[in-house]
């Protein structure tokens, strides 16, 4: 999403860091990478260390789990709504059970799982997981964004910027390009998906999980009395726009 990661882009550039996107590592010897840019063209970039963060893999193996027969997804062990494997009392919880791959994704199936075993009648079946990139500025995405309505005319998309929220201003959150974003269904305004991006966005991820989850609409998040000055207001502020008319700008 070119639109929450600009931001960030634009910071890191801001603050002396030069950016190679679509360039390809290759060897690293004497200080020097070898390094294929998106063009194709081959250069090299004096380093003393390369950090190499290109992403995880389940831990599907070193531990017997090839000689217990359980059913895969793929990488992935495969759960079903209780987060039980295709053996009987073998449960998997956490990364090695598919995307999102979050720690907190990964302790409410631990929760289930264990409710479960001790007798409970309890499923794992989110509407929605947040994710956050604690970046400067952070980014926060909740449910479906514009790339996964792309075609679509029965989505309202409205986006609010954090630089028209008092809170924002005072703590200088609102010069990075910030903003909130809701997406809801035209029919009837139930929320889709939110995004933001801007500094301390993370503190609002909950709020956005919480409304999805509970299958709020638009009509829902304008009609709370948002707590003056916070940047949770900017989020009520979209959904405001998004019904057409929100009152900061």
């Amino acid at each position: 999403d070119k639109a929450l990661t600009d931001p960030v882009a634009n910071w890191l550039k801001k603050h002396g860091v030069e950016l190679h996107l679509g360039a390809k590592a290759g060897s690293f010897e004497n200080g020097a990478l070898s390094v294929t840019g998106a063009d194709g063209q081959a250069f090299t970039l004096a380093a003393d260390k390369v950090l190499v963060t290109v992403g995880r893999k389940p831990r599907t193996k070193g531990f017997g789990l090839e000689n217990m027969g359980v059913a895969m997804a793929g990488p992935f062990v495969k759960i079903d709504d209780r987060c039980a494997t295709s053996m009987r009392n073998v449960w998997a919880v956490g990364d090695l059970t598919g995307e999102p791959m979050l720690a907190h994704k990964g302790s409410a199936q631990g929760e289930v799982v264990a409710e479960i075993i001790a007798g409970h009648d309890r499923k794992f079946d989110p509407v929605t997981i947040a994710a956050v990139c604690f970046t400067e500025p952070e980014i926060v995405s909740a449910g479906l964004g514009p790339q996964d309505v792309t075609g679509r005319d029965d989505v309202i998309q409205a986006v609010f910027p954090l630089m028209a929220i008092g809170r924002a201003l005072a703590i200088e959150a609102g010069e990075d390009g910030g903003f909130v974003r809701v997406l809801a269904s035209k029919t009837d305004h139930r929320l889709l998906g939110v995004q933001a991006v801007g500094q301390h966005v993370s503190e609002l991820s909950n709020s956005f999980a919480q409304m999805l989850e509970m299958g709020a609409v638009l009509e829902d998040v304008a009609g709370v009395i948002h707590v003056h000055p916070t940047l949770g207001e900017a989020f009520h502020e979209a959904s405001l726009r998004a019904l057409g008319h929100a009152i900061h700008i």
